[in-house]
């Protein structure tokens, strides 16, 4: 497995990914939520701009992307997403260990995010811990989700 910092060429790619991530494999959310969460991958200029303004790195193995974090400049890690096929394999320590190295080198004091439920449990395995539990609505369904932070 390779780690990288992503480029504007895998953009697309990770959309993919994304929607890979959330659609397929075990989920504590239903089907429905998961369509309500994400009904197509993104992609485009809109997508493109988000993770534009972030560092984003991913994991690759023979080419194929396993799994992508990326973080604004000020500590928020805005998304984790792992494929299904990839998890239990250590991708998702590789991809926080560059985002708390990035965090470090720019003397943030925390790293926070928003923690699906299927997120949650990686996260807390590193030492973040949950503010407090919120739900999101999406498309008419409601979503639960953590608010978490990691001090460094």
């Amino acid at each position: 497995m390779k780690l990288r910092a992503a480029t504007s060429k895998d953009y697309d790619a990770l959309g993919q990914v994304m929607f890979r991530a959330i659609h397929e494999g075990e989920s504590p959310y239903t089907k429905a939520q998961r369509l309500a969460w994400l009904p197509k991958a993104n992609s485009g200029a809109a997508w493109s701009e988000r993770l534009s303004q972030q560092y984003v790195v991913l994991v690759e193995r023979r080419n194929d992307i396993l799994g992508f974090m990326s973080v604004f400049p000020y500590g928020y890690i805005d998304l984790a997403f792992i494929l299904a096929s990839a998890r239990r394999q250590g991708v998702f320590g590789q991809l926080l260990g560059a985002v708390t190295d990035r965090a470090l080198q720019h003397h943030l004091p925390r790293l926070t995010t928003h923690a699906s439920l299927m997120a949650q449990p990686a996260f807390s395995r590193y030492g973040f811990e949950i503010v407090k539990h919120e739900i999101v609505e999406r498309a008419g369904d409601r979503l639960q989700r953590a608010e978490m932070v990691k001090h460094l």
